[in-house]
């Protein structure tokens, strides 16, 4: 494992490193103002929501790796305590992009990319109106991280007024996963976008208490077959099943199968019972594949 000292790399590199492992990160499409009326539109994705109540993101335009300047969003809110925050999503991620261009102050981002203005309800600079959700804010703090290249400003923006296009919504009126196509940022020039063939859903262990890994036999914590993905889910259940109903389990025809085949085999036996505990993992049939392991 190659490991690396913070303090012997430089700026760029410890941007390359960690632009690429902390990944995927979601894009804050910040609209911001100053005094003067002029309008900045500009992308970060060092960004994400920190408070369910009060409702705060926070994103951070940090300081330019490569002449340790400031951006005209964080200029902007220091003159202007507010901020439009429109998320970004796949059919406005090449418009989205040019407008990270340093364009000169004064030059609106908006016009440059041809995204259309759209007049806030409660704060100065406006929304952009392709955005699928868009947040108006106040800036509540903003908090310099540093004075050197690449150090971070984290401006706390608690939310007041959410904006949601009501195609990106499902029956229930709640946020579609699936419609609203969603990208997020990588390393380098890389993204990613949320699509229907790579989301999948982790059953959050909140309302039960799992029995942990740690509770499963030493067989099948240390099976050659099954992952730690495997493992986890075996060890959300709530209880392991009585030797009854995992002798029960032998009757099932596909389990009946692997015994019938494996008479005198034990370690195949093993091996082709936890295969198939992992094809049940894979069709969600967890309480099946637990008593599959156990047998």
């Amino acid at each position: 494992m190659l490991t690396l000292k913070t303090e012997d790399l430089s700026a760029v590199q410890l941007q390359d490193y960690l632009q690429y492992a902390i990944a995927p990160r979601p894009i804050c499409f910040a609209s911001t103002i100053d005094h003067d009326g002029n309008i900045n539109l500009s992308p970060f994705s060092f960004f994400n929501m920190f408070s369910t109540k009060p409702p705060i993101c926070v994103f951070s335009p940090a300081r330019r790796v490569r002449d340790n300047t400031t951006k005209h969003t964080l200029e902007n809110v220091l003159q202007v305590k507010e901020c439009v925050i429109n998320i970004v999503n796949y059919d406005m991620v090449q418009q989205m992009s040019l407008t990270s261009t340093e364009y000169a102050k004064g030059i609106n981002e908006f016009e440059k990319a041809g995204f259309t203005m759209l007049k806030s309800d409660l704060v100065k600079p406006p929304r952009v109106a392709e955005a699928p959700v868009q947040f108006e804010c106040v800036v509540n703090q903003v908090i310099p991280l540093g004075d050197q290249h690449g150090a971070g400003n984290l401006i706390l923006a608690e939310i007041k007024l959410i904006h949601i296009n009501e195609n990106i919504l499902n029956g229930d009126g709640k946020i579609d996963q699936h419609k609203i196509d969603l990208v997020a940022r990588l390393g380098g020039d890389w993204y990613c976008r949320v699509t229907e063939d790579n989301l999948f859903k982790v059953a959050k262990p909140l309302a039960k208490l799992g029995i942990g890994v740690d509770a499963l036999p030493k067989s099948v914590r240390l099976s050659k077959v099954l992952t730690g993905n495997d493992l986890g889910m075996l060890g959300n259940v709530e209880h392991l099943p009585g030797d009854d109903d995992v002798d029960l389990i032998a009757l099932k025809p596909e389990v009946k199968e692997v015994l019938d085949a494996t008479i005198g085999d034990a370690t195949n036996r093993e091996r082709e019972l936890h295969e198939l505990a992992k094809s049940l993992l894979k069709q969600g049939n967890i309480e099946f594949a637990l008593k599959v392991v156990l047998l």
